[in-house]
C-alpha cells in the first residue's frame, strides 16, 4: 500500500517525454502513420512550431482506416482531437491518472509557462507504479 501512495505522489515531470513528436496540420494520414512509426510513439501533436492545434493517436488512425477514409486526402487536422488534456509539471501521478480516467484519454500534455514541454501517457503512469512496487528507481 505504501508503494502505491509513493508512486501516486511523484510529479509527472519525472515521467513525461520531453521530446514531442509533431506533424503539420495538412499531413496526410499516411504521413501521420509514418511519423508515428518513425518516432515510435502512439500520439502526435498537430501544429506548426510551438503551436498546438490538436493531437492524433493510434486509435484515430485505426478509426479513419476502418471508416474507409482516403489515406492521402484526409489530413491530420481532419481527425485531430482539439479538446486536449493538460497538466503542469508539478501535477502528481495520481492527479494525472484521475484526469485520464475522467476524460477517457491515454495522454496528457504537460505545459510549463504556457508552453508544451512534454507528454505523459497512461503507460508512463503504469510504469511509475510498477517501478515503485518493485523497488526500482523512477
Amino acid at each position: 500500500m505504501t508503494e502505491r501512495i509513493e508512486a501516486a505522489l511523484l510529479p509527472v515531470s519525472i515521467l513525461a517525454t520531453d521530446t514531442v513528436a509533431r506533424v503539420e496540420p495538412g499531413a496526410s494520414l499516411g504521413e501521420v502513420a509514418r511519423a508515428m512509426t518513425d518516432a515510435d510513439v502512439g500520439l502526435l501533436v498537430v501544429g506548426r512550431g510551438d503551436d498546438v492545434l490538436g493531437v492524433v493517436s493510434e486509435r484515430d488512425i485505426v478509426r479513419a482506416v476502418a471508416a474507409g477514409d482516403d489515406l492521402s486526402a484526409t489530413t491530420a487536422m481532419d481527425i485531430a482531437h482539439t479538446d486536449l488534456a493538460w497538466c503542469d509539471p508539478t501535477a502528481t501521478v495520481a492527479e494525472v491518472a484521475t484526469e485520464m480516467m475522467e476524460r477517457y484519454v491515454r495522454h496528457v500534455l504537460v505545459e510549463d509557462g504556457g508552453r508544451l514541454v512534454g507528454i505523459v501517457s497512461a503507460r508512463d503512469l503504469l510504469g511509475a507504479y510498477a517501478a515503485v512496487a518493485s523497488g526500482e528507481d523512477g
